[in-house]
């Protein structure tokens, strides 16, 4: 990796919008950016890995509220490290929670679909979604009542 990347390869490596990363780092959630002679951001290895693990507290659904409260305690120091952990726990515990209910989510699809399966004349067809459609298929599901559509 080059030592210093510019706000457009970082959105390259990262996924995020330059506008996201921008975002980020008037909040507060990214310190602020060293830059070039001109004036155009360049981020460190430092400033990709935080930003890497941004990415996976987000990806567990982590409020940006959280989020800026870790990287507050991170800004502060070692003396913090005991509620950064506390933080990041209390996360995980939220998160496996969440992976097993969708765990329990999953079984429930997978028995639904076999049961489906059990129950079709000729087991060995390969279904095809757009073959078993009604011509109508594209037109909006009525509202149910009190429901705009």
């Amino acid at each position: 990796m080059a030592s210093h990347l510019s706000i457009d390869d970082v959105a390259k490596r990262t996924g995020l919008t330059a506008h996201t990363l921008r975002y980020y780092e008037r909040i507060g959630l990214i310190s602020p950016i060293a830059r070039a002679a001109g004036g155009q951001r360049r981020y460190g290895p430092a400033d990709i890995a935080w930003i890497e693990f941004l990415l996976s507290l987000r990806t567990t659904h982590m409020p940006i509220s959280k989020m800026l409260a870790f990287a507050g305690l991170r800004s502060a120091g070692d003396s913090t490290i005991s509620q950064r952990r506390h933080l990041l726990q209390t996360h995980l515990a939220e998160v496996q929670i969440e992976l097993e209910a969708m765990n329990r989510c999953v079984a429930a699809l997978q028995e639904k679909i076999e049961h489906y399966h059990s129950l079709e004349p000729c087991h060995s067809s390969t279904f095809n979604p757009e073959e078993n459609l009604p011509d109508d298929h594209t037109k909006p599901l009525p509202a149910r009542t009190g429901e705009t559509p």
